[in-house]
């Protein structure tokens, strides 16, 4: 168990060593100055160097990179100038936003990838299994923003259903009491339940926006796990001692089937958290992605270097928590040699 942590562990610091070198190189690279951005077009040379000391951006590339990384493990990620604020202030602010959205979208992808992939293969329904491989497909090539602005158009622009691109709450509603950040929680522990259901109707279109892919991608792999494991000769043994269908399904084919779908449920719940960025800016969701969007464009060293080792981060981290809960539920993966003897 121990070399199994180790070997996890150096992976995961490799992979975020490498993410953190790659977006610091590609940031100076990229064409256009930044300081220009700052100062304004009618900066003189003097203001212009003035602003460069002040980034940090005149030092030694070694010796911006090495205060880059120190500067995010001790907690000065830096200020920036689109947000006009610290950088660790300004994400803290917005993390619930962005936090709230990605749940919100996982639970819907989750729960209907679960349902849709049983009833899809129990009996193997051709009808719903049909549905099923062609929303899937559909929606593993569906751009989220497409979708987005598809879904804005049809059910904000003609059917009038759902909010449109106004934030988190209606203009004219006053938000609950900060306690968690997360406005469905909030207003219920305020008793708000104006604010409560405003927050849900501008959750559910940026919502499906994001979960569509995931949920293409769930449904398609545990549908394809389910008819894999309805086939093991233990399978048979369980129907012939008199149990029905559905609960063969359900009891026995579905958690053996389950393992896979839990890695990759994992790695889709960082992805969410950190992949919002276009679908924030088409809804004007006031997220982490809609900053790093405007960062880009403005080219913000601080916000967008630290979005990107914050990614990094999360996403090792997730996958490592998977691995070891993987590692618990299959003892089989902590000593992949000893299966290939």
């Amino acid at each position: 168990m121990i070399s199994f942590l180790r070997m996890r562990l150096a992976g995961a610091l490799a992979t975020i060593f490498g993410a953190s070198l790659i977006s610091f190189i590609l940031l100076r690279v990229l064409p256009g100055d930044p300081v220009r951005l700052i100062a304004g077009p009618l900066a003189s040379e003097q203001a212009l160097e003035g602003v460069r000391r002040q980034l940090g951006i005149d030092l030694p590339l070694p010796v911006q990179y090495a205060r880059y990384i120190g500067g995010f493990v001790t907690g000065d990620w830096g200020f920036s100038f689109t947000a006009g604020g610290p950088v660790r202030e300004v994400f803290a602010s917005r993390i619930a936003a962005t936090a709230e959205l990605a749940l919100f979208a996982f639970v819907i992808a989750f729960t209907a990838a679960l349902i849709l992939a049983l009833l899809a293969t129990y009996r193997r329904n051709r009808i719903i299994d049909g549905f099923v491989r062609v929303i899937s497909t559909f929606g593993l090539g569906t751009p989220q923003f497409w979708l987005a602005m598809i879904l804005l158009i049809v059910f904000f622009e003609q059917l009038n259903l759902f909010p449109g691109p106004s934030g988190r709450l209606d203009a004219s509603t006053l938000a609950p009491p900060r306690v968690t950040g997360l406005l469905t929680v909030d207003s219920l522990l305020a008793g708000r339940w104006d604010a409560f259901s405003q927050a849900i109707e501008h959750l559910i279109l940026p919502a499906l926006s994001l979960g569509f892919v995931p949920f293409a991608f769930l449904v398609r792999l545990l549908r394809a796990n389910l008819l894999e494991m309805s086939r093991e000769p233990f399978i048979v043994v369980v129907r012939s001692k008199g149990i029905g269908y559905w609960a063969t399904h359900t009891r026995h084919v579905l958690p053996n089937a389950f393992l896979p779908t839990l890695t990759a449920s994992g790695l889709i719940l960082a992805e969410l958290l950190t992949g919002s960025v276009l679908v924030e800016k088409v809804f004007a969701w006031p997220g982490i992605g809609a900053l790093v969007v405007d960062s880009i464009l403005r080219q913000d060293y601080a916000v967008v270097q630290s979005f990107i080792l914050l990614t990094a981060v999360l996403y090792v981290g997730v996958s490592f928590l998977v691995d070891m809960l993987y590692g618990v539920i299959d003892p089989r993966t902590r000593n992949p040699v000893s299966q290939r003897g």
